[in-house]
C-alpha cells in the first residue's frame, strides 16, 4: 500500500503502461507494507533510482569487471588509489562522476567483491538520476570498499519477506567452504522479472542463486544456502532532498 500525505495512492496514468516504474508502482500498492511518502515528488524520485539501480546492475553484468576478493582487488589508477585493504579512494582533483563512470567504461581494469560492487551500483545509478553536477558537489570524498558508503548515499537495512525490484537482499550459505570464505554469502539486486544480480554469480533465478552457493559448500554439508530477509536500499528520503539542491545553496 502506498500513502501519500496520509491518503491511499492509486497510480492512475502516471505512467506508461508496461513501464517498469508501473510495475514497481504496482508492486507497492499491492503489497500489504505500508510506503509513505510526503509527496509525489518523493515517490516518483524513489522509482526512478529503483529503476536506475536496476541499468546499472545489468550493466555490471555486461561488463568486464572480475569478481576477486579484497586481497585480489584492481582498479584504475588513473581516477582511484588502491588501499592496502583492497578498498578504492578517490583521488584528489579527480571529479567522482568521471571516475564511477570509468568502472562501467574501462571495466576490464576492475576487480572488487560483491559487497563493492553493489555500492558501485548504488553510486552510478544516482549519479545517473542526479546529473554530474549534483553528485560531484554531494560525493566528493568516495571510498569504495565493502558495504563503507558515503553518508550521503546511506544504506537502510530492513528485515523483511517484501521485497521490491531495486532492492538488495542476502543469500546466506551457512555450510560454505573455509577454503572459499567468499562464498559465504551473496549479495544480489532484485530486478524486475523476478530475478537477481550478483557479482560473480550473474543474473540468476533464487533456485539458481541457491545451486550455485550450494555448489562451494564444505565437504559433508547438509544445510543449504537460502535466501535471507535481510533487505538493503539506499536512503531514498535522503536522496531525494539533496535532488531538490542547487549549486551554490
Amino acid at each position: 500500500m502506498i500513502q501519500l500525505s496520509g491518503m491511499p495512492f492509486q497510480q492512475g496514468d502516471m505512467w506508461s503502461s508496461g513501464s517498469i516504474e508501473r510495475m514497481i508502482i504496482q508492486r507497492m500498492i499491492e503489497d500489504t507494507v505500508v510506503y509513505s511518502y510526503q509527496s509525489i515528488g518523493e515517490l516518483s524520485f524513489e522509482v526512478n533510482l529503483r529503476r536506475n539501480i536496476m541499468l546499472s546492475a545489468k550493466a555490471m553484468n555486461q561488463s568486464q569487471v572480475r569478481f576477486e576478493i579484497f586481497a585480489n582487488s584492481r582498479c584504475n589508477p588513473q581516477y582511484w588509489q588502491l588501499t592496502s585493504t583492497g578498498g578504492f579512494l578517490l583521488r584528489h582533483g579527480v571529479k567522482p562522476s568521471d571516475a564511477i563512470r570509468d568502472i562501467y567504461m574501462n571495466s576490464s581494469q576492475y576487480a572488487f567483491e560483491c559487497a563493492t560492487a553493489k555500492v558501485i551500483i548504488y553510486y552510478h545509478a544516482v549519479l545517473n538520476v542526479l546529473g554530474e553536477s549534483l553528485f560531484n558537489q554531494f560525493f566528493q570524498n568516495i571510498y569504495l570498499y565493502g558495504w563503507h558508503t558515503d553518508l550521503d548515499i546511506g544504506k537502510n537495512v530492513t528485515y523483511t519477506t517484501h521485497s521490491l525490484p531495486g532492492d538488495v537482499v542476502y543469500f546466506e550459505n551457512p555450510d560454505f567452504d573455509p577454503q572459499t570464505p567468499y562464498w559465504r554469502g551473496e549479495n544480489a539486486v532484485v530486478l524486475e522479472d523476478g530475478t537477481f544480480f550478483g557479482h560473480g554469480l550473474g543474473i540468476k533465478t533464487v533456485e539458481q542463486m541457491i545451486h550455485e552457493l550450494n555448489q562451494a559448500r564444505k565437504p559433508g554439508a547438509i544445510q543449504s544456502a537460502y535466501l535471507t530477509n535481510i533487505v538493503a536500499r539506499p536512503s531514498f528520503n535522503h536522496l531525494e532532498k539533496l535532488s531538490m539542491s542547487q549549486l551554490g545553496h
